[in-house]
Order: structure tokens, then sequence, then C-alpha cells
């Protein structure tokens, strides 16, 4: 995982990469509960997936964006650095998990998640 990471990011070296790894998924494990969870654990390397259930998920999940400066508060990164992080983890979480599980997931998470993972978010029709 950690190499598809620092490929799709265009990180410089493999410790930078890993420290992406490790905060998104940190992150993604407070937002996850239930059988999602556990269905994402099981498939990520075995190093990920700890990193992922580690976490206690918060009770309030977080709005994609709110996601993103939550991160960026906890590394002291810049917003914009914290979203290309993201979304290099989640193109690599998203490639273990398969999209059925990333549908999943993502119906369970607030607005703004889809286009972290490189999806379209498409607002029903009023």
């Amino acid at each position: 995982m950690l190499e598809k990471v620092r490929y799709e990011g265009a990180y410089p070296t493999r410790e930078r990469a890993d420290e992406a790894v490790r905060l998104v998924l940190a992150g993604l494990g407070r937002q996850l509960t239930g059988d999602e969870r556990v269905d994402l654990a099981r498939r990520l390397p075995r190093t990920a997936a700890r990193i992922l259930t580690e976490q206690i998920p918060d009770p309030q999940p977080l709005t994609g964006w709110a996601f993103v400066k939550d991160l960026a508060a906890r590394s002291g990164a810049s917003p914009a650095t914290t979203r290309w992080d993201t979304g290099s983890v989640f193109s690599a979480v998203a490639a273990w998990a398969g999209p059925d599980l990333i549908t999943r997931i993502l119906a369970q998470l607030p607005t703004g998640y889809p286009l972290l993972f490189g999806r379209a978010e498409l607002a029903p029709a009023a």
C-alpha cells in the first residue's frame, strides 16, 4: 500500500508517504463504524488495518471538508497539502477495498467524501 501511495502522491521519500498513510487512515478510522469498518480492515494490509482500527470512531462524523481541515490541524500542514495526502491515500484504499465496498463506505459517510475518493458527488434532484 505504501508504494502505491508514494507513487500516486509523488512523494519524494517513503517516510513522507508513510506519514500521509498514517494520518489519513487514522482519520478514516475515526469516521467509519460497523460492517464497513470491519470489511475495510480485512482488505487492507495488516499495518494499514491496525492504524484504521486503533481509532475510536467519533460520535458525529465529519463532512469531507471538515475531515480535511481536522487532519490539517492535527498535522500542522496546509489544507491543500492535506487534501493531496487524503486523495493519494484514498486512491490506494479504493484499490484495496474495491468499488462495492467503497460505495458502501461512501453511503455511510456525510457529504464530501466521494470527491476525496475521486468519484463524482451527485446531488439529489430538487
